[in-house]
């Protein structure tokens, strides 16, 4: 078994994933030199990104690529990378590179004997080069307060896209995940909690990607809607989910 795997979702990322790679495997190499293993997985990409990833891959061994040619999400695809990991330690990171190799390396440093930690740009002692524009800090602001209420996470980042887990833990977890969209994060923090895993949380180091094409209020409008539904999922209403989600199937 490796020590360490690191899973990259990608969607449509042709411009930047070869920087990110080239960044995470010379830093990981001199850490860990065959020990560890990148595990990036493109989904539903219209662009070059599966042939780049692949391309890289066949280059150097500790890199795997498993293309998802249609959509399953960016949960659905840290799902899949993580049943494809060998590590001890699995975790993801975004495709972007607002998360660089040293920040996501300080998880790794930080877990102990906790089963799950997470990078927080919202704790005291995070350094933030690139901030979001104003609109995206106040919706992540709001939607931390509604998970804090709904689902009693203790956490002041869910959605930092940097985290690392024993995998014992993910083990016990991941057949139970009930979505792989705007909620994934959500979903799997609230498991390990309701399984009684122990999560920390640290500070970390982070940079907004200005190019981002983010629809704010599209995007806090579906993501309000999924943890409205996942939180019905964990109640004794989830017929109700159960029963809207078969008739929007019958009519798509």
């Amino acid at each position: 078994m490796k020590k360490l795997s690191i899973i990259i979702p990608a969607y449509n990322e042709e411009k930047r994933i070869i920087k990110t790679l080239d960044s995470y495997y010379d830093f990981f190499y001199k850490k860990f030199k065959d020990n560890f293993e990148l595990v990036v997985i493109p989904n539903n990409c219209k662009d070059a990104t599966p042939e780049i990833a692949k391309n890289f891959a066949k280059k150097y061994k500790n890199c795997k690529v498993y293309n998802i040619p249609y959509f399953v999400g960016k949960g659905g695809a840290v799902i899949e990378g993580f049943k494809k990991s060998k590590g001890e330690f699995a975790g993801f990171v975004d495709a972007d590179l607002s998360t660089d190799s040293d920040a996501f390396y300080d998880l790794y440093n930080n877990i102990d004997n906790y089963d799950a930690i997470i990078a927080s740009r919202w704790m005291k002692g995070a350094k933030i080069g690139t901030r979001q524009p104003l609109i995206r800090r106040i919706a992540s602001r709001v939607f931390n307060l509604l998970i804090r209420i709904m689902f009693g996470l203790r956490i002041s980042d869910s959605q930092c896209g940097a985290k690392l887990f024993k995998r014992k833990s993910i083990i016990k977890v991941i057949d139970k995940l009930v979505t792989t969209r705007w909620a994934f994060d959500v979903d799997l923090l609230y498991l390990l909690k309701r399984n009684g895993f122990a999560i920390k949380e640290i500070p970390t180091t982070w940079n907004d990607d200005p190019n981002s094409k983010l629809n704010v209020k599209k995007t806090s409008l579906e993501m309000f809607l999924a943890i409205t539904r996942l939180r019905l999922m964990y109640s004794p209403l989830r017929f109700i989910v159960k029963i809207y989600d078969k008739i929007m199937v019958k009519l798509k």
